[in-house]
């Protein structure tokens, strides 16, 4: 993790407006939660960690977003090693976290899905409900972090630069 600010905003008060910024790595670690919080509402639903959801398929695509919110909180909290990609690959994970349990979600409740005709119409399933709003922070949260990084990153550039020419 990198002890920069992250830029969240403005704030317009009686001084005039300022920049609002936060440690980037309380940023991170918002996301790990909500990665963790994603996982943690599909082991919830599937009645736990060694239960299986029906139909089979269905069942492994739990397992995968389980898993999913667990590297993907690592990924965030952990420092990020040169080699294994770009910074930004984070927070993408982050959006692919949250965006495909959400889709899942309204297609199972709208059309239905393959083996799983009944939840069509059912939209009153609270743990559905949580994970809905738990997706859509962390898909929020990501696509923020997404559109400031070229931002952030050609700051830290033009600082570096600066920094050798002298």
């Amino acid at each position: 993790m990198t002890d920069e600010t992250v830029a969240v905003g403005t704030l317009r008060g009686w001084s005039g407006a300022r920049a609002v910024t936060v440690p980037g790595y309380a940023v991170r670690a918002a996301g790990a939660m909500l990665a963790l919080a994603v996982a943690a509402v599909h082991v919830a639903d599937q009645g736990g960690v060694t239960a299986f959801t029906s139909p089979d398929w269905i069942g492994w695509g739990y397992r995968l977003i389980e898993i999913g919110g667990a590297l993907t909180a690592m990924a965030l909290l952990l420092p990020r090693p040169g080699w294994l990609g770009p910074a930004w690959a984070d927070w993408a994970a982050g959006v692919l976290l949250g965006a495909g349990p959400f889709a899942a979600y309204i297609l199972s409740r709208t059309v239905g899905v393959p083996g799983d005709p009944g939840d069509v119409g059912n939209w009153d399933y609270w743990v559905g409900t949580v994970s809905l709003l738990v997706e859509a922070a962390l898909m929020a949260l990501s696509v923020s972090m997404l559109s400031v990084a070229p931002w952030r990153s050609s700051r830290t550039a033009r600082r570096r630069l600066a920094g050798a020419g002298q």
